[in-house]
């Protein structure tokens, strides 16, 4: 992996990490394009360079993290679902990230769900953060398990989950970036063990690979989320659901094409 291909798989990152879009369609175009999705450095470098992107949250949100315990009490019941499916699902998970064509229609029916989710959900009654009970964070967590699907987008499936509760679009949105938090954390954390316990380390290039991917995530992931919460407040999610289908579609046909596509 060169610096520059490094440098566009972060922007890749921090910006579709936190739009409902799903990074990992995102990645797979990115790195298959550039002829490194099969190495594995650029796999565990897709996932480490989520520590940038989750260093924006905290950054943005700085007196969030510092308010009150309860803050921290629903994060962890919410993120309950996901680690015990996590665990219980893993190889399965595994065998649907070899499946290109799976992440390809999750974009798909994941876009047109989002053609229409503003209409479902109309009468928003939660509009702060605080107003969220813990049952309710336990029910957008069982959401967030859904995302386990390669191509649905932890943070479609998550807004979602919120708006079915009555949350507003913003405060769905902010719930959702706060629970990818402990989420990505975690995967960050079991990646690099696994990475470790077979022995394996970074080389000096590859440190820097990883510092540079992180500065930039972080960055970009600091605008989207900055850009994000303005746009879907005033429009709606309608403009990412026709994303998601024409990424979803062009992934097909690039499948279609004979394209050996690798998801990272």
């Amino acid at each position: 992996m060169s610096y520059l291909q490094a440098i566009i798989l972060a922007i890749i990152e921090g910006l579709t990490e936190f739009l409902p879009v799903s990074s990992t369609g995102h990645m797979i175009i990115g790195s298959s394009l550039m002829g490194i999705a099969e190495d594995d450095f650029t796999k565990l470098f897709t996932i480490v360079i989520q520590l940038g992107a989750i260093l924006s949250v905290v950054a943005i949100y700085f007196k969030r993290f510092f308010q009150s315990v309860n803050f921290y009490l629903k994060l962890i019941v919410a993120f309950i679902p996901a680690a015990v499916f996590g665990v219980l699902l893993s190889d399965k998970i595994d065998e649907l990230l070899e499946s290109p064509a799976t992440v390809a229609v999750s974009l798909v029916i994941g876009g047109i769900i989002l053609l229409f989710v503003d209409n479902w959900f109309r009468n928003p009654t939660i509009k702060e953060e605080k107003e969220i009970s813990y049952l309710t964070a336990l029910k957008i967590g069982f959401f967030q398990c859904i995302a386990m699907i390669p191509g649905v987008s932890r943070s479609a499936a998550t807004i979602v989950g919120g708006m079915s509760q009555k949350l507003t679009r913003s405060t769905a949105a902010e719930f959702s970036f706060f629970l990818a938090v402990p989420t990505m954390l975690g995967a960050t954390a079991k990646k690099m063990l696994d990475f470790f316990k077979d022995g394996n380390s970074f080389s000096g290039e590859q440190i820097n690979l990883l510092i540079v991917g992180n500065i930039v995530a972080f960055v970009v992931a600091f605008l989207a989320i900055k850009s994000f919460i303005s746009f879907v407040s005033k429009n709606g999610f309608k403009v990412f659901g026709i994303y998601r289908i024409v990424v979803g579609l062009a992934i097909l046909g690039l499948i279609l094409a004979g394209v050996d596509l690798k998801v990272v």
